[in-house]
């Protein structure tokens, strides 16, 4: 996990000009000069540890939250005194981005899971944990909002592995989109769309069963193995209920810069503590 938030920004200590002997001037303003140049060295140092200082204080926040994470398995293996700590570490980094409004060109691209409290996240983890057959790897959202002014698509991603036919960790993927509407301030209202099984990607072993490697490959384990290259199932997500509007929820984006993302799920579904990842294209 990457914990280099804090390493940029440390303001400098005892870095105060240091005031040196000089060789006497017969110009009597000399020394006026002199002293005003110090004075204003002295003012341009303080001003500049002012300035730095909120953002010093924030990124060691943010550093102290990613710490405190680190060992839970994204959320899985928590006491409760860790869970106790990071709410407060999640409230003291909130408290800096309450009252602004959603920036969408910020919050577009890629954002990989470093914890969660989300009992849907959750149980993937504990099934990975539990089931010697089954990997969850990586945990994304992919935004899709650059160019829009009050909505966009999100995309939920999860890697995951049947080691003994895929490769591991991200042998296949899951996605599940939602379009999003900004409601309120720092309100998002999401519509699952549908759900996508995709980007299959089988293991050596099974490979060499289907073509082995020592036979001429023939037509049919050809277009077996393009099956599994190209295969992408998509099944879409209604209600229930009405069987007609998709199903949706609210998600209260509290704090939101340049490589943090935390969020809230609206009724009690959880936390969220995202970092920027790379860009990832489905």
């Amino acid at each position: 996990m990457d914990l280099a938030f804090a390493s940029s920004l440390h303001p400098a200590i005892g870095n105060w000009p240091i005031c040196k002997i000089k060789r006497f001037s017969s110009n009597p303003n000399a020394g006026r000069k002199l002293s005003a140049r110090r004075k204003f060295s002295c003012s341009a140092t303080i001003a500049t540890d002012r300035t730095l200082a909120p953002d010093f204080e924030l990124e060691n926040k943010k550093y102290d939250l990613l710490r405190a994470t680190q060992d839970t398995k994204r959320g899985l293996v928590t006491t409760a005194d860790q869970r106790c700590l990071i709410e407060a570490a999640l409230v003291s980094i909130e408290g800096y981005g309450i009252g602004e409004p959603i920036d969408l060109v910020k919050l577009d691209g890629t954002w990989r899971l470093q914890y969660t409290s989300a009992p849907d996240v959750l149980v993937l983890l504990e099934s990975a944990a539990r089931l010697p057959i089954f990997q969850v790897g990586q945990i994304f959202q992919k935004f899709d909002c650059q160019d829009q002014s009050d909505r966009g698509v999100i995309r939920n991603i999860v890697q995951w592995s049947i080691p003994a036919l895929f490769e591991e960790q991200d042998g296949a993927t899951l996605v599940v989109t939602a379009k999003f509407t900004v409601v309120s301030v720092r309100n998002i209202y999401f519509q699952f769309e549908e759900i996508t099984v995709q980007d299959i990607k089988i293991n050596e072993d099974l490979q060499a069963l289907i073509a082995p490697a020592v036979l001429p490959r023939s037509f049919l384990s050809l277009q077996i193995l393009q099956f599994f290259r190209t295969f992408k199932a998509q099944i879409p997500v209604r209600d229930p209920v009405s069987s007609r509007q998709s199903v949706g929820g609210l998600y209260y984006l509290s704090y939101l810069d340049n490589n943090m993302l935390l969020g809230r799920a609206v009724g009690g579904g959880g936390v969220f503590v995202f970092t920027r990842a790379q860009p990832l294209e489905l």
